[in-house]
């Protein structure tokens, strides 16, 4: 059975360290990213199953990037998690307007992500008509 692939875009390298050490300890093949322009790259070469994707990023923020690839027919079926530090209510709506499948602040436990990971892969998918 093929390992699910989790991009992570992240420029904390301590989180990259984190996010990669949890993910791959639950099962997961991990690729990663620092910014929102290698993200888009990275999406394209890679294909992975599930992205993990920071707000605060370089070239291009989280939020356009998650739109980016929602709104893209090729990308829009991927799970996308906005992992953020900002936790505001605006922040949120944002974020479920760009797309987002999922939301969560930082400060977080490593097995909150991996509780909401297994949740996304593991709910039906919805194909268009």
């Amino acid at each position: 059975m093929q390992k699910i692939k989790i991009l992570v875009v992240e420029d904390e390298k301590a989180l990259v360290k984190s996010f990669r050490l949890a993910l791959e300890a639950g099962g997961f093949e991990v690729a990663t990213a620092e910014s929102g322009l290698e993200c888009l790259r990275q999406v394209r070469s890679e294909c992975p199953d599930i992205l993990v994707l920071d707000v605060m990023l370089p070239e291009l923020d989280g939020f356009k990037v998650c739109r980016l690839l929602k709104f893209n027919r090729a990308t829009s079926h991927m799970p996308i998690i906005l992992c953020t530090a900002r936790g505001s209510e605006a922040d949120r709506r944002r974020g479920r307007a760009a797309g987002a499948d999922a939301y969560l602040v930082k400060p977080f436990e490593m097995k909150d992500l991996l509780e909401m990971v297994q949740g996304l892969i593991s709910r039906p998918v919805l194909t268009g008509t």
